[in-house]
């Protein structure tokens, strides 16, 4: 009997793996069609007659909103033991708003359908509670998914500069086929293998109540970080236009930066396995605020394109592995887990965005040098983060 229960064991690691490529192969089409559409969201609203707090308050409300539902969703799948309808009603509700935000007319309607299909994202929590199951690498696993997903997000950036310098279309075209390709989502998760998962009938506030302390912590200073890292690249974008004066400059900088990001995901998550996440954590949280003084002293366009390459580097460092940090950390009740993460990382993003609106319309380096001692801050509390022991 205990030879079957090893046997049964190994082979769910060896069958398991098919979930990270299939879960990332959603990600990769659901990223084609949303990265198709990021890099121009900043200069969409400009020409319908937004500004900077506009622009923030756009980058805030994007993951703040959709925070909301990352809760519920890591919850229910806690509760119902069932996690991958879940993942195939997000993917399915962020098609959905990209159809709507064809319509959009107005800034505030891009807001605001941008913003609702983000409540797709209500998906994550569970996602990565499959993913945690199905692998001890976490590092990697999370890794292979960002790579995917970010390699999603460079073909969505070269379709849209084929497009642009091609047929220069206008910015409802470029959303409906975006539209289009990111439905395409939908169809590995037909094929996903769901694992058990043990059901709990704990309240949402109990599961809350029941986390780990240190993973509370750790959650607390992600979400502290995030205050400066809340998706910065749209100012980065605006940046980037004001010292090249076209369009095509900054989406070839946010590609460089995608290409960054999917290149050294895998790595870092490899490294995290080996050497523990907290050293690899230190070293994105410094390279964020290396890039942030850089970014105030730079006004060279080159210098500032190898700046924005490094933030991918940045986000190799920190997403992944500060998602396999909360699986590390988190005990049996990972949706919970996770959807508390995300909904404390997501909602600080809402002030995070405006703050950086309302400090760029006065200045730009003044925005920086706030984001540089908020990640200052965000490396000293990651000191007391106790990592878990193998």
């Amino acid at each position: 009997m205990a030879k079957e229960v090893e046997h049964n064991h190994i082979r769910k690691f060896h069958e398991h793996p098919k979930n990270i490529r299939l879960l990332g192969s959603s990600s990769f089409f659901n990223d084609v069609g949303s990265e198709m559409i990021t890099p121009l969201l900043p200069f969409y609203i400009i020409s319908l007659g937004g500004g900077g707090v506009a622009i923030g308050l756009l980058s805030g409300l994007r993951e703040g909103l959709s925070s909301l539902l990352k809760i519920f969703g890591g919850w229910l799948s806690d509760v119902t033991g069932k996690r991958k309808r879940y993942v195939f009603l997000g993917y399915l509700i962020s098609t959905i708003f990209r159809f709507i935000l064809f319509t959009a007319n107005t800034w505030q309607q891009v807001i605001t359908f941008v913003s609702l299909e983000r409540f797709g994202k209500a998906r994550d929590a569970p996602r990565d509670a499959i993913i945690s199951d199905s692998t001890k690498k976490r590092g990697h696993g999370f890794g292979v998914l960002q790579m995917m997903d970010t390699s999603g997000g460079v073909l969505g950036t070269l379709i849209v500069l084929f497009l642009f310098w091609k047929f220069v279309p206008d910015f409802k075209t470029i959303i409906f086929f975006a539209a289009i390709i990111g439905s395409l989502s939908l169809l590995p998760l037909f094929f996903l293998h769901e694992p058990k998962a043990k059901k709990t009938k704990k309240s949402l506030l109990e599961g809350i109540g029941s986390l780990d302390k240190n993973l509370k912590f750790f959650i607390f200073v992600t979400s502290i970080f995030t205050l400066a890292n809340f998706g910065l690249y749209m100012f980065l974008l605006l940046r980037a236009k004001e010292l090249s004066g076209n369009f095509i400059m900054p989406l070839a900088m946010y590609l460089l930066f995608s290409i960054f990001y999917a290149a050294f995901a895998i790595p870092f998550g490899n490294l995290s396995d080996k050497i523990g996440r907290k050293k690899v954590l230190f070293m994105g949280y410094f390279l964020f605020l290396l890039l942030t003084l850089g970014f105030i002293y730079t006004s060279n366009l080159i210098f500032f394109g190898i700046l924005f390459g490094l933030y991918g580097v940045v986000y190799a460092m920190t997403k992944p592995n500060q998602d396999a940090f909360v699986s590390d950390l988190a005990k049996e009740m990972k949706g919970t887990a996770f959807g508390f993460y995300y909904f404390l990382t997501g909602i600080i993003t809402i002030p995070a965005g405006i703050i950086a609106g309302a400090l760029w319309n006065i200045s730009y380096s003044l925005m920086f040098f706030y984001l540089a001692a908020v990640s200052l801050i965000s490396i000293i509390l990651l000191f007391f983060v106790r990592e878990k022991k193998n």
